[in-house]
């Protein structure tokens, strides 16, 4: 079972850019699908992007388009969220997991995930 940990977040003003990492515990990481999500308080977790095992293909929730980029290095079993123009909207916990089954998967099908982290906290401040 691969297990994932997330790092680099943090509080910072709206506008500044934070990058979040999840690092896997096995090199089979690298066979599955894995997206970022985000929960903020009173709300439910939502999917804000994800890549295909190879990194290939990504797709992100419309909130943050154009703002974040989701990577993947399978070198390091390390997913990565790069976030630029930070709001206050994005203040939440952010989570990373990977797809339940091995290969090509619906990336926008948040049931499809499992294996979620502790969660790395990003508060944005106007």
């Amino acid at each position: 079972q691969v297990h994932l940990v997330e790092s680099g977040g943090g509080l910072v003003q709206a506008g500044d850019s934070l990058r979040l990492s999840c690092a896997a515990s096995e090199r089979t990481f690298m066979k599955y699908a894995a997206g970022w999500f985000r929960q903020a308080p009173g709300k439910e977790r939502e999917l804000v992007a994800a890549v295909s095992y190879t990194g290939a293909t990504t797709t992100y929730a419309d909130s943050v388009k154009g703002r974040f980029t989701i990577s993947r290095d399978n070198g390091k079993d390390t997913l990565y969220l790069q976030m630029h123009t930070l709001k206050p909207e994005d203040t939440a916990v952010y989570y990373c997991a990977h797809s339940k089954t091995e290969g090509v998967i619906d990336l926008s099908a948040s049931a499809q995930y499992t294996g979620w982290g502790q969660g790395t906290q990003v508060t944005v401040s106007s």
